[in-house]
């Protein structure tokens, strides 16, 4: 697991880029008008995703087709259960998560 993935996901225009990609491969145009991007802004975002390891971009008759990569998200789902076996252990014990200080406003 490495920090690219967190910072391709952060942005929430590449979230929603993975999320369009999660139900279909897609065209870089075809993200760009479902995202209501312009073409050049969509492919710095593709860029990123891409350069995380978080999508493929093939080149097609039809444009460059983009799709998620599985390893990427197996990653994170084995770094993420790390974190959960803690959380259940730690509820399972009884110990409970409370906030030290109050929020600055």
């Amino acid at each position: 697991m490495n920090s690219a993935t967190f910072h391709a996901l952060a942005d929430s225009q590449r979230f929603q880029t993975v999320e369009l990609l999660r139900q279909e491969p897609l065209t870089v145009g075809e993200i760009a008008v479902r995202l209501n991007m312009r073409q050049p802004q969509t492919s710095k975002h593709l860029r990123v995703l891409s350069d995380a390891g978080v999508i493929d971009v093939q080149a097609s008759a039809n444009g460059r087709i983009c799709h998620l990569r599985s390893e990427v998200f197996r990653e994170l789902d084995d770094w993420l259960a790390r974190f959960r076996q803690l959380w259940e252990e730690r509820t399972c014990s009884g110990v409970h998560f409370q906030r030290t200080s109050r929020p600055r406003f």
